[in-house]
């Protein structure tokens, strides 16, 4: 028996749900289990910050792109190719190109089989060399310039006057605002 391994597949952009479920009740009526074994559209958890204000939502890691596991031949290769918002398989030409498993382990998918592991992604509203106020903390009220970001410590450093002179403070994402 073929070995099943994963393909990417190009979808309108916003199609991505609506293709997945489109593969997942075709392999249902088609009785392909064992044929098409998984479909996904991976997604990254992602905090966003505004205004000094925290939401967390689901983003789509490769927007118009659907990954499916499944054993390529002629009768999957139709299904997937001719699901209502697929452009076609990622690879030269018309053929498909099987992810190696040092892809897959890169995008995150590790043991279960399947399972997606990746780290919050923090989006932020001001970037180095913009003017902000601190919301909280001992510099409440002070407008400063940022001159760093470290997002993995989720901090911005600025530069505040202090006694007459120009210091630099390490201050969290959510005690900042951008003016």
């Amino acid at each position: 028996m073929a070995e099943a391994n994963w393909y990417v597949v190009h979808t309108y952009s916003g199609y991505e749900n609506k293709v997945k479920m489109d593969i997942e009740k075709t392999i249902e009526n088609r009785s392909l289990q064992d044929q098409i074994l998984q479909v996904s559209v991976p997604m990254q958890s992602v905090v966003e910050i505004k205004n000094g204000v925290e939401k967390a939502s689901d983003k789509k890691m490769f927007p118009g792109y659907v990954l499916i596991r499944m054993i390529m031949n002629d009768d999957t290769w139709y299904v997937v190719r001719n699901t209502r918002g697929v452009t076609g398989f990622v690879g030269p030409g018309s053929k498909a190109v099987p992810l190696s498993p040092e892809e897959m382990v890169k995008l995150g998918f590790g043991v279960p089989e399947g399972t997606v592991i990746h780290e919050k992604k923090v989006l932020i509203d001001f970037a180095q060399g913009d003017t902000v106020i601190v919301t909280a903390g001992p510099w409440k009220d002070t407008v400063g310039k940022i001159v760093d970001i470290n997002e993995h410590k989720k901090t911005v450093s600025m530069m505040v006057e202090m006694f007459g002179r120009e210091t630099k403070v390490e201050l969290g994402f959510t005690e900042v605002k951008k003016m």
